[in-house]
């Protein structure tokens, strides 16, 4: 019985060195991204195994014979196990909640392009290129109100705000060009250290101007939702 609660513990603590390791170990470069998601599906996988056995322990010990080595070991099981599972479970149920698309814009029929960017985009799993209308229609169905925003100031005044606000996101800009109207920047995700690129264009728009955001994952399928929240706060500041 001693034997089957330390086994268990380790198997708990175990799921959970596999879930503090995978963001953090991704970000600094000791393994590549797919290691980093990898290690998240296993750490759920494992903190299951835990808390069943934890689950059983404790049903063990409404039993005569096993209640004097009290209950406290397999009730730390199942919470290490619970803590381990919420942060995974939860990114599944929102990746299933939401389409499995990763270039998110403000203006699906001519979506701002990468200038200064444009050499990190191509190197990247994911390219520089727009999806078109199949994700298009997409988007329109998962994340609906990602629309322009118009703002009274002119469009000089504007790229200044939308710096103010990139730098506030913690992004880091790479260019801000008034000539064009254009921003980039690049977001760091904040446990994997997965890189989005940002695009933002401006353009006049009667005596004030039109702002348009282009928020696109590097790697990955589905971004989970993460370049529409982005564009959202973005904006929300602005306005």
């Amino acid at each position: 019985m001693r034997s089957a609660r330390a086994l268990a513990m380790a198997v708990a603590v175990a799921g959970l060195a596999m879930l503090l390791a995978s963001g953090p170990g991704t970000r600094l470069g000791l393994w590549p991204w797919q290691a980093g998601l990898s290690l998240l599906k296993w750490a759920t996988y494992t903190a299951m195994a835990a808390g069943v056995a934890g689950l059983v322990l404790l049903a063990m010990h409404l039993t005569p014979r096993w209640r004097p080595l009290g209950p406290a070991l397999p009730a730390a099981v199942v919470a290490i196990a619970v803590a381990t599972m919420a942060m995974p479970l939860w990114m599944l149920s929102v990746a299933k909640k939401v389409p499995p698309i990763h270039d998110i814009t403000t203006d699906t029929e001519q979506p701002p392009p990468f200038v200064a960017l444009l050499g990190e985009r191509r190197a990247s799993p994911n390219g520089a290129d727009y999806g078109g209308p199949a994700v298009a229609a997409q988007q329109k169905q998962g994340y609906p109100g990602i629309e322009p925003l118009r703002v009274p100031q002119a469009p000089a005044a504007a790229l200044e705000r939308a710096a103010q606000a990139a730098r506030g996101l913690g992004w880091q800009i790479a260019a801000a060009d008034p000539a064009e109207g254009r921003l980039e920047a690049t977001a760091t995700t904040a446990w994997m250290g997965f890189k989005d690129d940002i695009v933002v264009r401006i353009r006049p728009d009667g005596s004030g101007s039109r702002i348009d955001v282009r928020s696109v994952s590097r790697v990955g399928r589905s971004d989970v939702g993460a370049n529409a929240k982005r564009i959202r706060e973005f904006l929300a500041k602005l306005a």
